[in-house]
């Protein structure tokens, strides 16, 4: 659970770390993988969201899934790109995030992700949360937090007796101001 005053403090920016589904790039669950090679380089991400006609997230599909087929005994070839649809080699199983807002969530996703797909209770893509949206709410707490918290120490007590003076004293590390 994430301390109520990081919390407090990173909402406080009023920044949207969602790019929303209009300005990312996602290609057609349908599309063959040579047009998803040629957007992947255009947008010089390695990475993108597959949808079906109705904007429903279907999954991923990446640079690396396309060159492992264009991989062949005797070199590198695109043939197998015109044939092949993204349906077909699209990763499935990944990660969605339906409540923007738990914070909690999207920090554990991000540790191994460098997105999290964002979409409504009907599974239409909504568009991404990026580790670099994130890090900007964290800059802006690194930045903000004393404007409202000030940090005290809290010191390791070696005894219960001391531990117990210390909260009768009421030494929780943070005060509001």
């Amino acid at each position: 659970m994430i301390d109520k005053p990081i919390e407090t403090v990173m909402r406080e920016s009023h920044r949207d770390i969602l790019i929303p589904a209009d300005l990312v790039a996602t290609v057609n669950q349908d599309n063959d993988l040579q047009h998803v090679f040629m957007v992947l380089t255009k947008v010089k991400y390695a990475k993108i969201p597959v949808l079906d006609n109705d904007n429903h997230f279907m999954g991923l599909v990446s640079l690396p899934m396309i060159t492992e087929l264009m991989m062949q005994d005797t070199g590198i070839t695109s043939r197998p790109l015109e044939s092949v649809k993204v349906k077909q080699i699209m990763q499935k199983d990944v990660p969605t995030i339906y409540e923007r807002d738990n914070l909690e969530a999207v920090l554990r996703y991000l540790v191994d992700e460098n997105f999290l797909v964002y979409v409504d209770s009907e599974n239409h893509f909504k568009g991404i949360i990026t580790r670099r949206e994130l890090f900007k709410e964290i800059n802006y707490l690194a930045h903000n937090f004393n404007k409202h918290y000030i940090a005290l120490p809290v010191y390791n007590h070696k005894s219960k007796n001391e531990t117990k003076h210390a909260k009768i004293q009421g030494s929780k590390g943070l005060i509001n101001r």
